[in-house]
């Protein structure tokens, strides 16, 4: 992953948003990523306060990795608007030199009261061989029992494998908290979702002219099912395509949605807010 960390890196920053008229949170943030520092560095301040600047007041932190999950503890400890998730990547998991290791590191930085998700964890048939591929099951469903565990929110990553993320959970049970990050499915899978209770958090790519299949996703959602995530510094929204993502992109995520849903902004951005704080907890 680090080689397309740098890539990302490399982007010019995404011009800031008109602001938001009622404070909303990104549900899905990397922000080591976005700044490559520690967490007390000035630029991480200056990406928190950027982002309140447009009304986003609330971001989750989320983990990839033994180490970064524990960086994502230490932002949660400094800034009270943040929280963290923690966990091993799907791509991670497989290839570590120690699972059961980082495993049992996980397990105890699920235990901070920062920590309110277990994520991001899930399956990813894309970038991981299928040699890995059972590696990478058990992990998901070591992930998914923590999650149990603790009573943490679980926080999906699912690329290319739709159908098998789906059946693991029925397999083994989700979680009373289950959320896809960044949902890349259909219409029809968004319907399988809905019905199961798990919500679905719609990134950048809603906006992208290429994805109508997340768009006819999008209404079929019930707004109690909604977040809204950037996945920073990934899938900078339109009209930013391309530039380095930050939190401070979510106003325009939003207002894509609310244009297609055909509902006020305010409205929409209040359901989703209230989401965020019944999902992850008080910040």
């Amino acid at each position: 992953m680090a080689d397309r960390h740098n890539r990302d890196l490399d982007r010019k920053p995404a011009a800031l948003p008109e602001p938001l008229p009622t404070p909303c949170g990104d549900s899905h943030a990397h922000l080591e990523i976005v700044t490559n520092t520690e967490p007390d560095h000035p630029e991480i301040t200056r990406v928190i306060k950027e982002a309140e600047s447009v009304g986003i007041n609330r971001i989750v932190q989320v983990g990839y990795s033994a180490d970064q999950s524990e960086w994502s503890v230490r932002l949660a400890e400094r800034f009270p608007n943040v929280v963290a998730a923690v966990a091993l990547h799907p791509n991670e998991a497989p290839v570590v030199a120690d699972l059961e290791k980082d495993l049992s590191r996980i397990r105890e930085l699920a235990k901070h009261p920062k920590v309110r998700a277990i994520g991001e964890t899930g399956l990813d048939f894309f970038r991981t061989e299928p040699g890995l591929q059972d590696r990478q099951r058990y992990s998901f469903k070591e992930h998914i029992q923590m999650a149990k565990d603790f009573d943490k929110t679980l926080v999906i990553h699912d690329r290319d494998a739709h159908r098998a993320v789906l059946d693991t959970l029925d397999e083994v049970g989700a979680p009373t908290r289950t959320v896809f990050h960044c949902f890349s499915g259909d219409a029809e899978m968004a319907r399988e979702c809905v019905a199961k209770g798990y919500l679905l958090s719609f990134a950048g790519t809603v906006t992208f002219k290429n994805a109508p299949h997340l768009r006819e996703a999008l209404k079929l959602v019930p707004v109690a099912q909604l977040l809204v995530e950037t996945d920073s510094p990934f899938l900078a929204p339109m009209p930013n395509r391309g530039a380095l993502n930050t939190p401070a992109q979510i106003p325009h995520i939003l207002r894509s949605m609310a244009l297609e849903r055909g509902e006020e902004l305010h409205s929409l951005t209040k359901a989703i807010s209230e989401n965020l704080d019944r999902i992850f907890g008080p910040f």
